[in-house]
């Protein structure tokens, strides 16, 4: 029976996945085992239409009792600015939650290139505190990097995660 339904359930899977329980996009970096599958033994009740919806259903609860997370997306901020601004520019970046990963002087020159990782969520305005905070002296380029997982179980009430999520 386990070949009539393969298709079915790599169906669900994809469905399953295409939109995600918790804010309705892709989910990204899992993995789901089939163990164990109890089927009808009429043929009439292992048809796509039960099949599908079915499985869309199992893999969400998997998913759900296992450890979910959020992910989101990361720019990689390259901020040249001289010497004198970079304490603005670690302050600037660490109240948007964001990370500094390198900081190395341009040769020839009396600037310095900071590098960070800043959530895409929290670079809206982000030029102008940064602007603010080193009296016009840094500027900023963003592009994007990565996916990061945020920190925190988004069921748990008081996290990130799950502030993040009560928005979307």
């Amino acid at each position: 029976y386990l070949n009539e339904i393969k298709d079915s359930v790599v169906g669900g899977f994809q469905w399953a996945t295409k939109e995600g329980i918790l804010c309705g996009e892709n989910m990204r970096g899992v993995k789901f085992n089939i163990m164990d599958v109890t089927l009808h033994a009429d043929a009439i009740h292992r048809g796509g239409g039960q099949i599908i919806p079915t499985a869309r259903r199992v893999f969400y609860a998997a998913y759900l009792s296992a450890t979910p997370a959020l992910q989101e997306p990361m720019f990689l901020v390259e901020i040249q600015c001289p010497e004198t601004v970079v304490g603005g520019v670690y302050q600037t970046i660490s109240t948007r939650r964001g990370e500094v990963h390198s900081e190395e002087p341009i040769s020839g020159t009396p600037m310095f290139c900071v590098k960070a990782y800043l959530p895409v969520s929290e670079s809206f305005g982000f030029t102008a505190a940064l602007r603010s905070e080193t009296s016009g002296q840094a500027f900023p380029q963003c592009v994007f990097d990565h996916w990061a997982a945020v920190q925190g179980n988004p069921l748990e009430a008081g996290t990130k995660a799950q502030e993040i999520l009560l928005k979307i």
